[in-house]
């Protein structure tokens, strides 16, 4: 029995020896001089394990009595966020370098936080939730103050670690008046307490573990932390921060309203829809006053989980499917987006201002139009493949009978495109001025090509995510 077990959680102890394999290698092998190596190194585990948990996985194995499951959603969830932060890694390994926060550490933070979030989407019981969400949050603490020599980046950590452990508090109280109320912490036996009629005491439960989750997908009103922290860290971090841990808070948000409150979605729908709606409009809205493009793009973020949570509203199997196509899309615009942004410079020195595109196109056509493509796909023009994540949501909504939350969802996706259209505008049709002169690593112009290619082409089939998404909608909504 305890073999099974642990053979189901083969990939998740595969990571967590490696990256402790891999401390003790630098402490003992020459520290900063390994680092290098073991970016690539971790990045290669990454994309190993993706293949592996992509190619081998196979129907629903629940582990530890429920605690653990591994069904085709949970892997396609891993399978994204796996692929996302080993890119993350080495796009960023050239920018670390530069500014000398290159330090063997910042890989194996990267990997614990990776196994975090692996458990955090296969959690089938509230301990292994909270394990899976503390195993990810405090690493990505320490990720966000890792310039210490910057007031700003101290800042960001310790902004993110004093709200964090407000949302893990509200997250834990939920926990123990759902345990309270339910008898258990397994979510199938809190599904069943929960399909004979909710009491009071577990709807307060539900409502404080959405609040706590909410505050892991930065959705408003738990948005606060995001723009500061965005800014604050490493641009590196900052990318990071802005597809792996997003599509491991949305598959852990999706599992616990369908796997523990599956028989109460009328009571969870009006939360995550108010969330939704508060969300696309705070994001499109505050967005259109930044000038600094990482709190332009933690706003993008805001705005874009609203969307996500769209899908999640419905209540739906497909709505669940519309959320895992939107989120796939989402991370692979924001690692082209972040690819461009890493090799932001003038003078060696990285800049944020969007100012500094203007009339870029005139010395960088090329990079321009990836951006253009990019920009336009996170706007939801048609016909790139940023148009389909979006229609996918509204579409789950309007099927749900939520009619005006999709009119809302379109509302808040034009005033957003402002934002977006501006960078292209000062891009194509700006001052001219003193622009940027920065080199771009060869890993960075490699994703940012690849990126834009597939907001294009991915517009016939979607490379098959849409249905590898209803597969994984099939087995969370059952």
């Amino acid at each position: 029995m305890i073999y099974s077990d642990l053979l189901t959680l083969l990939p998740e102890i595969v990571l967590a020896v490696a990256a402790m394999g891999a401390l003790m290698f630098g402490v003992y092998g020459g520290q900063d001089r390994a680092a290098p190596s073991m970016v690539w190194g971790t990045a290669a585990t990454f994309i190993a394990l993706a293949v592996w948990i992509g190619f081998s996985g196979q129907g629903v194995n629940v582990a530890f009595g429920g605690m653990f499951v591994d069904d085709a959603f949970a892997r396609f969830a891993k399978v994204v966020i796996l692929i996302s932060a080993a890119l993350v890694l080495v796009m960023g390994e050239d920018y670390m370098a530069k500014r000398g926060l290159l330090s063997f550490e910042y890989p194996l933070l990267v990997a614990f936080a990776v196994c975090g979030m692996m458990v955090m989407v296969s959690a089938g019981d509230l301990i292994a939730l909270y394990m899976g969400l503390e195993l990810q949050s405090l690493s990505l603490y320490v990720v966000a103050s890792l310039r210490r020599d910057s007031v700003r980046s101290t800042e960001a950590g310790l902004k993110y670690f004093v709200l964090g452990a407000l949302g893990s508090g509200l997250l834990l109280y939920g926990a123990s008046l759902t345990y309270g109320f339910a008898g258990t912490t397994v979510f199938a036996g809190i599904l069943q307490a929960a399909s004979e009629g909710i009491p009071l005491g577990l709807l307060l439960g539900l409502a404080f573990i959405l609040s706590g989750l909410a505050f892991k997908v930065s959705a408003v009103p738990f948005h606060m932390w995001t723009p500061d922290v965005y800014e604050g860290s490493p641009t590196p971090v900052t990318a990071f921060f802005a597809t792996a841990p997003k599509m491991a808070a949305m598959g852990l948000f999706a599992r616990v309203v369908h796997d523990a409150f599956g028989g109460a979605v009328a009571d969870w729908s009006q939360i995550v829809a108010f969330l939704s709606v508060a969300s696309m409009f705070l994001g499109a809205v505050a967005a259109i006053g930044q000038r600094d493009i990482k709190r332009l793009m933690a706003y993008s973020s805001i705005a874009h989980m609203g969307f996500a949570l769209m899908g999640l509203a419905s209540g739906t199997a497909f709505g669940v499917q519309a959320m895992l196509v939107y989120m796939a899309i989402y991370v692979t615009m924001n690692v082209g987006t972040f690819a461009f942004i890493l090799s932001m410079e003038r003078d060696g020195q990285a800049v944020t201002d969007i100012g500094a595109l203007n009339l870029y196109s005139k010395h960088e056509p090329l990079k321009a139009l990836a951006i253009l493509v990019l920009m336009f796909s996170l706007a939801g023009v048609p016909p790139l493949v940023g148009f389909f994540g979006k229609f996918y949501v509204l579409r789950a909504a309007v099927d749900a009978n939520m009619a005006w939350l999709a009119v809302a969802g379109v509302v808040a996706s034009v005033i957003g495109a402002f934002y977006y259209l501006r960078i292209v505008y000062y891009m194509y049709f700006g001052e001219d001025g003193e622009t940027l002169d920065g080199s771009m690593a060869p890993t960075q112009w490699a994703l940012l090509m690849v990126s834009a290619a597939i907001m294009v082409a991915g517009v016939i089939n979607l490379f098959g995510i849409e249905s590898l998404a209803a597969t994984a909608a099939a087995a969370l909504v059952n």
